[in-house]
């Protein structure tokens, strides 16, 4: 005789120890862990590369605007999105590495900036920008002379005396000339200390990485360099020049 017929229902869990084997799997504090550093990692890269990077001055060539150890936040978005000269220190195909993929703003004369030193490109430059294309710039006796004029300096250092200026260096005597499309006039604020466009030409639009904005920290080196490992670790806040904390950079 044949048994009647019977609805199919949705298995059950028969105990505790099958219900454990359909709960979904627990992520790891580890991994939790390490998943949210490498999101933390890619986010700081990501904005590093393309919005804000931190910098320490290694020379006087900027004083006394900037000074040796002055560390400094460079905006790198305020021009535009320029893609980096390399993705991890690879060149990647199709990519237009080393070049704006727009521009936001122009480069002004008198912005403090850094880009991509000519002579090496591994190395980032900061000096100020004296001329754009089609300015007209000459150095007569150490002064800047713009177009055909004196051109107004409030920034610039001198630390040589003008009987000691050489008629044949470029430091003291140069051009005129020309600033052609696309490329920009660089000098450092001290005049007299500053490996520049008056030795190494002019600097290309694509080579400016961003705008000088703010010291946040400007460390005394040559003081902090002269003390010794226990002065160092006890009285660190004595070499921080706290006049200059969050100073605008002009």
């Amino acid at each position: 005789m044949a048994e009647p017929a019977r609805n199919i229902s949705k298995a059950q869990p028969q105990n505790a120890a099958e219900t454990a084997n359909h709960a979904p799997a627990q992520k790891s504090v580890t991994r939790e862990y390490g998943e949210a550093m490498l999101i933390a990692l890619v986010l700081a890269i990501f904005i590093r590369t393309f919005f804000v990077q931190a910098y320490k001055i290694p020379s006087g060539s900027m004083e006394p605007t900037l000074l040796i150890g002055d560390h400094i936040l460079v905006n790198k978005i305020i021009y535009g999105l320029r893609m980096p000269d390399s993705i991890l220190g690879l060149e990647v195909p199709g990519l237009p590495l080393g070049q704006y993929v727009f521009h936001l703003a122009p480069v002004h004369r008198g912005d403090v900036v850094v880009f991509v030193f000519p002579p090496d490109r591994t190395k980032d430059f900061i000096k100020r920008v004296i001329g754009v294309a089609g300015d007209t710039i000459a150095v007569k006796n150490g002064v800047v002379w713009l177009n055909g004029s004196q051109m107004p300096d409030p920034h610039r250092h001198w630390e040589v005396a003008p009987q000691d200026r050489s008629p044949v260096s470029p430091r003291d005597n140069f051009g005129p000339v020309t600033v052609p499309p696309g490329k920009l006039f660089m000098m450092g604020d001290n005049r007299d200390r500053s490996y520049d466009s008056r030795f190494w030409g002019f600097v290309e639009l694509n080579d400016v990485e961003g705008r000088a904005t703010i010291i946040y920290l400007p460390w005394n080196e040559e003081k902090a360099d002269g003390a010794s490992m226990l002065s160092d670790i006890l009285l660190w806040f004595e070499y921080i020049r706290w006049d200059r904390v969050g100073m605008l950079v002009h």
